[in-house]
């Protein structure tokens, strides 16, 4: 239990979490699966290990948390060279869609415009019977 007062404007976690996702057009499973059909760009971002345990999304890009703003900025010396776009169609995906929230809200930071996340993560697209691998 937080026995101290936080700083002046510090925030929770919770309190970002809901910024966060006040600025995307979260995607479910089945739409996201029609988005990729279209176009987007599915990126995992999940570690090596949480990858290995429950599985993959046949197709997904896999970048990890630490370098994805680099990977994907525009502007950056170490962007991936389909990364040359403010207009990319890009989804992220973690286990659950709690990370994969704030880092889609970091991109939009960017100027990466149209990036969201796959509501409910890896989870959500697996138990929605969609294809994976382990």
């Amino acid at each position: 239990m937080v026995t101290v007062a936080p700083p002046a404007g510090a925030r929770s976690i919770a309190e970002i979490l809901d910024e966060a996702r006040t600025r995307l057009d979260r995607l479910g499973p089945l739409e996201t699966d029609a988005a990729i059909r279209d176009g987007a760009i599915l990126i995992d971002i999940r570690p090596a290990a949480q990858r290995a345990e429950h599985g993959e999304i046949p197709g997904a890009l896999i970048i990890e948390r630490n370098v994805l703003e680099w990977r994907l900025d525009p502007r950056s010396d170490a962007r991936l060279p389909f990364a040359d776009s403010y207009d990319l169609p890009v989804i992220i995906t973690c286990q659950e869609g709690y990370t994969s929230s704030l880092a889609a809200a970091a991109l939009q930071d960017l100027g990466l415009h149209r990036a969201t996340d796959l509501d409910g993560g890896f989870r959500a697209w697996k138990e929605a019977g969609l294809p994976t691998t382990n």
